[in-house]
């Protein structure tokens, strides 16, 4: 018989989706392999350090030493305030320079080219590039030249990608999703107010998406804003506390479709 395939499908958040570093220790602790991995935003970027072979105690390491001046590089670009070359730099090390072909496993990231309003799924070339795209969030970071596309922030069309790694070959789909922020008072930057409005915007569109995934881990991080990347060891515990009490359900779901781990 032929051995079922998970697949993981992380979703964005900005700081809020540090949870999927919690989400992802507990799946390990559990033995839940995972067969193929997609993500979008933070989940791309979270997704391409764990395909790349980073394990979880370095995932953790890196969540508590981010800082912002470490990744927000301004500039005078009309076309977004941060350049997106630090934060590249620090992905394209921390994925050990890796192209997909040589990831440990197979990945997928999703952005969307605002030439054709077409979502665009990478998986050819530098991982670094393809998730420096998928971080883009339209309006702070410089979106991405690629061929003859301008790529940012795949969150607009496809925030959690579960139909991505479905066709990628998963019989069960698993998804996280860091949900948006509850509070409307915890508008502290331009990228609160940026990231509220395209919550607003696609909060309807997601719930058609998350359809997609076999089983939906939802961390509650109503009380982080995207932009509060200090509390960023707080969504890695929130992510984990969420993937502990999901891990019965979980586990005994994929047993009944013939997935044991």
């Amino acid at each position: 018989m032929e051995e079922k395939k998970v697949g993981l499908a992380l979703g964005g958040g900005s700081a809020r989706g540090f949870a999927h570093v919690g989400v992802l220790k507990v799946l390990e602790e559990a033995g839940i392999k995972i067969d193929y991995l997609s993500g979008c935003s933070m989940g791309a970027l979270v997704g391409a350090f764990y395909a790349s072979g980073a394990d979880i105690g370095m995932l953790e390491r890196f969540a508590k030493a981010i800082e912002r001046r470490n990744w927000v590089d301004f500039t005078f670009s009309r076309k977004g305030i941060i350049s997106g070359k630090k934060i590249e730099q620090i992905i394209y090390l921390m994925t050990k320079r890796s192209t997909f072909d040589k990831l440990n496993i197979p990945f997928a990231v999703v952005a969307v080219d605002l030439i054709s309003g077409k979502k665009v799924v990478l998986k050819d070339g530098l991982v670094s590039r393809a998730v420096r795209a998928s971080i883009s969030l339209p309006g702070y970071f410089v979106p991405v030249k690629m061929d003859q596309m301008l790529l940012v922030d795949g969150g607009i069309l496809d925030r959690v990608p579960c139909e991505v790694v479905r066709e990628m070959g998963a019989d069960f789909v698993l998804a996280v999703d860091t949900g948006f922020s509850q509070e409307s008072g915890k508008i502290k930057s331009v990228i609160d107010v940026i990231a509220r409005s395209f919550d607003i915007m696609i909060r309807e569109i997601s719930r058609d998406i998350l359809l997609n995934a076999d089983f939906v881990i939802s961390p509650n991080l109503g009380e982080i804003a995207p932009s509060q990347f200090e509390k960023v060891q707080e969504a890695v515990a929130l992510g984990e506390k969420a993937a502990r009490e999901a891990l019965p359900e979980l586990s005994a779901l994929l047993e009944s479709r013939g997935i044991f781990v």
